[in-house]
């Protein structure tokens, strides 16, 4: 499973845990019989007890301990809300023209284009690409899925010597690294009569 995955995965997970925590800590203090493993019996019991709130008050470390663990927890979950909602794709590539100023090249373009031709090398069967990066130094992930009777190496080198350079040149870019995924096609079996 992809990195995006594991994190939908676990947005989910935490999601749905807080939503039942939340909904049943509700449902409680509104009067609903409280669930058999309940730490609390009813609408008008605290959550925290006057002895559980102050045993730890004479304690130096106690409560810079605990600000410092509830701030760390708070900007792991700003990093993992930035993480996810960051766009991964680069929309657009600035391009010199030569005279001084620029022009944006649309990113998509460049992606399907980079992958048309790709598609069309000796023995690739698709080919997946994005571009990351900054627009100004962008990169590309590319994804090739080859036939079976193809040397990994000659696809590699053919990519990254054709495809990409002809990508770099058109774009007047003066690099454009690249991480590039082989893979083999999977073919149904079929049957021979």
């Amino acid at each position: 499973m992809h990195r995006g995955g594991v994190n939908r995965v676990l947005t989910g997970f935490v999601g749905l845990l807080l939503l039942a925590l939340g909904g049943s800590v509700l449902a409680v203090g509104l009067g609903a019989p409280p669930p058999h493993p309940w730490l609390h019996t009813g609408p008008h019991d605290v959550l925290l007890s006057t002895p559980e709130r102050t045993r730890w008050r004479g304690a130096d470390w106690w409560w810079p301990t605990v600000i410092g663990a509830l701030t760390l927890l708070v900007l792991f979950a700003l990093w993992w809300l930035t993480a996810l909602v960051r766009r991964h794709r680069l929309t657009e590539v600035l391009v010199d023209t030569g005279d001084g100023e620029g022009a944006l090249l649309d990113g998509k373009a460049l992606e399907s284009v980079l992958a048309a031709e790709a598609a069309r090398q000796r023995g690739v069967n698709s080919t997946d690409v994005l571009l990351t990066g900054r627009r100004t130094a962008p990169a590309a992930r590319a994804r090739l899925r080859l036939e079976p009777d193809v040397d990994p190496w000659t696809a590699l080198t053919d990519f990254t010597a054709q495809s990409l350079v002809h990508a770099r040149e058109s774009a007047g870019l003066t690099s454009l690294p690249a991480e590039v995924r082989l893979g083999a096609v999977k073919h149904r079996a079929e049957r021979v009569t």
